[in-house]
């Protein structure tokens, strides 16, 4: 059995899939990109007259990404501290690695999941970044941030 999440007032997915799913004490989020919440507009693109893609600012975009994924987390009753893996997807990352990298340490330098970065050619809208992600949903030991032994659910 599983639950389905679905965050109100973060962007659509732009498939018909959840925000996530939670299976036993672990929470799947499905790919998460920084598209704005009710807008869908991409922080930080430059389009040509045309609609064409110019430019971007992974920074603009890595931060409305975090904001997207703590939306989802809240929806769900987990917060960042509970993530345990991020599979992060750059559409280039000779340029944008290390600004993303930057920006990304800010967010994560407590609780510090695992973590898997790799380039790939294209993602479904005009974004550079985009993360699927792995929560654990048990209790949480206030000391060492694992799981808590003494949970009984």
């Amino acid at each position: 059995m599983t639950d389905k999440i679905d965050a109100g007032n973060a962007p659509r997915p732009v498939g018909a899939y959840p925000h996530a799913r939670r299976v036993g004490d672990l929470l799947f989020l499905s790919g998460l990109g920084p598209r704005t919440p009710g807008s869908n507009e991409i922080p930080g693109n430059l389009y040509d007259e045309d609609g064409g893609l110019i430019d971007y600012d992974i920074e603009a975009q890595t931060r409305q990404l975090v904001a997207n994924l703590d939306l989802v987390l809240e929806a769900a009753g987990a917060t960042r501290a509970q993530l345990v893996d991020i599979i992060v997807f750059l559409t280039d990352m000779d340029r944008d690695f290390a600004r993303f990298n930057e920006i990304y340490a800010e967010y994560f330098s407590e609780a510090a999941p695992c973590r898997t970065t790799v380039e790939i050619n294209a993602l479904p809208t005009p974004i550079a970044v985009e993360f699927k992600c792995i929560a654990t949903m048990a209790t949480l030991d206030s000391e060492t941030g694992n799981p808590d032994s003494r949970d009984s659910s």
